[in-house]
């Protein structure tokens, strides 16, 4: 048996797979990976289903050795660069990782959160049917620390593999649809949440996330008998600043919720980084169920997608790489060898 060794790492890394179902109704959070998506891209790249637990950073990344046999490994996450030894993982492609070998995960520099896969993942007994931890309640264990030992399932044979570019991380609206409680605000918050610019304030966590902005009033009061909570729902508390509840959110909550971000928008809101702006965008209720069909079928495809390298044609690689970076007009283009 071989085991990941944590050399360091940042203060909130942790092992999540798609979260913890079924216990909302005791009180239990979901947790999970923050972006799914991402998590999704990291599995398929070491031939995993697409929730198996992974590695999450956020902000920073963290280091890692391997010891006993070899293993397959992935990183994704918007900007993050990972190395073996002096050698860089290309962005989009598994990597092969020999005994005593250092992995180096950089920091998430477009975004949050970033997932490193391992073939096969980890033997952790679950907690309630997840290895997710919850940070709060310890529920699925604690964020690692310098020293902790992960044991992997060794499966050497798997090929590398690749992925075609991520492109889903786009400055485009964050969906919402209104309610449950629209009712207990003004038509002119509404308007205001969703025409205004917010800010993503420093307040914020796997738990939620405190905007800042223009104030959203409600029409008679905050206080509401608590009800049940999920991911996604835009509290509104006394200081009318919304607050975008995460995985790792409460289950109940005594605040009227004005919106919430569909589930197919969660990930990339929480790829948000502290100080950035977000915008939102009111759609259907018909709309949000079809654009989370969509990112089903989107991680459901990356499965296929996820080619093993050496089956790539020459016509596959040239279609995969960027070979015109930075050329906007063929007329203005001019050769470097010309030089």
């Amino acid at each position: 048996m071989s085991d990941l060794i944590v050399e360091s790492c940042g203060a909130s890394t942790t092992l999540q797979d798609a979260g913890r179902f079924r216990y909302r109704r005791y009180g239990v959070s979901t947790a999970g990976a923050m972006d799914l998506h991402a998590l999704a891209r990291a599995n398929a790249l070491v031939g995993n289903a697409h929730d198996t637990a992974a590695i999450e950073f956020c902000l920073m990344g963290g280091a890692f050795r391997i010891d006993g046999g070899s293993a397959l490994i992935a990183v994704s996450g918007p900007g993050c660069i990972a190395r073996i030894g002096a050698r860089e993982i290309e962005p989009g492609m598994s990597a092969r990782m020999e005994p005593d070998d250092r992995l180096t995960v950089g920091p998430v520099r477009d975004g949050v959160y970033a997932y490193l896969a391992i073939t096969g993942g980890f033997l952790r007994a679950r907690d309630m049917e997840s290895l997710s931890v919850h940070r709060r309640s310890g529920i699925g264990g604690l964020p690692l620390v310098a020293g902790d030992r992960l044991p992997m399932a060794d499966n050497p044979d798997q090929p590398l593999r690749r992925l075609p570019p991520e492109t889903r991380h786009t400055p485009e609206p964050i969906r919402i649809v209104l309610g449950p409680q629209n009712d207990l605000f003004t038509p002119r918050a509404i308007e205001t949440l969703t025409t205004q610019e917010f800010k993503i304030s420093a307040q914020v966590d796997r738990m939620g996330c405190r905007l800042e902005g223009p104030e959203i009033e409600h029409a008679d009061g905050f206080n509401i008998v608590s009800d049940g909570i999920v991911a996604g729902h835009i509290q509104v508390p006394g200081d009318r600043q919304p607050i975008v509840l995460l995985r790792d959110s409460q289950t109940t909550g005594g605040y009227p919720k004005i919106a919430t971000v569909i589930s197919a928008d969660i990930g990339r809101f929480a790829q948000s980084p502290p100080g950035s702006a977000v915008k939102f965008r009111l759609v259907t209720r018909d709309e949000a169920v079809e654009a989370a069909k969509e990112m089903r079928e989107k991680i459901d495809a990356l499965a296929t997608l996820a080619r093993p390298v050496e089956d790539q044609s020459a016509k596959d690689m040239l279609f995969a790489a960027n070979l015109i970076g930075g050329v906007a007009n063929a007329f203005d283009f001019e050769p470097r060898w010309l030089d």
